[in-house]
């Protein structure tokens, strides 16, 4: 996994030459049997330099708590591996989704990344991952809760947690498919 995030900072130097780009790697047990895969950084996992540290994370490892989940047994990582930003009216620096080239360019090191973790069972956590390891225009809405096939392995789309912080209609919905997702999870002994 060094050797992988060695020739990722160096690609990323290379392709946002003379741009600071703060990467933020993904984490776990090396051959976790469930990996999670999230949107892109938001500002505190910037500045911590781990994902799922900030609002979302804490929503996200409540969910998982619920479901009987360990997050210290699960790798954890983002489709996109820097913050995504833009200037509001405001003038403050706030998160943006990634746009179609940064997915373009950070989806063959999203796979080799699933494929040196090798999990039994890929979860993404919103629709940037979901099209990242599918290469599909697939959307939660249609797809989340259900088990579908991508990479060789199952893939379990969910909303992304910050999702529910934003939308609070979502919350049983969410706490729903993380049910879904642990029974299968001990159904198939992961």
């Amino acid at each position: 996994m060094d050797k992988f995030r060695r020739e990722l900072e160096d690609f990323v130097r290379g392709v946002y030459e003379g741009e600071r780009k703060v990467l933020v790697f993904g984490e776990g047990p090396l051959h976790a049997r469930v990996m999670l895969v999230g949107e892109a950084p938001g500002e505190r996992e910037a500045m911590e330099g781990r994902p799922f540290v900030g609002r979302a994370g804490r929503n996200l490892d409540a969910f998982l708590e619920g479901a009987g989940l360990r997050r210290d047994e699960l790798y954890v990582t983002n489709a996109v591996k820097f913050r995504p930003v833009r200037i509001s009216k405001t003038g403050r620096t706030v998160n943006r989704t990634p746009t179609q080239e940064e997915m373009r360019i950070f989806a063959p090191w999203l796979l080799r990344e699933i494929a040196l973790v090798d999990p039994q069972c890929v979860v993404t956590l919103g629709n940037v991952p979901l099209r990242a390891v599918t290469g599909e225009r697939l959307t939660i809405g249609e797809t989340h809760g259900r088990f579908l096939a991508a990479q060789g392995r199952p893939l379990f789309p969910m909303y992304h947690p910050a999702s529910v912080l934003y939308n609070p209609s979502l919350r049983e919905i969410y706490a729903a498919d993380m049910r879904i997702l642990a029974a299968w999870l001990r159904e198939h002994n992961i």
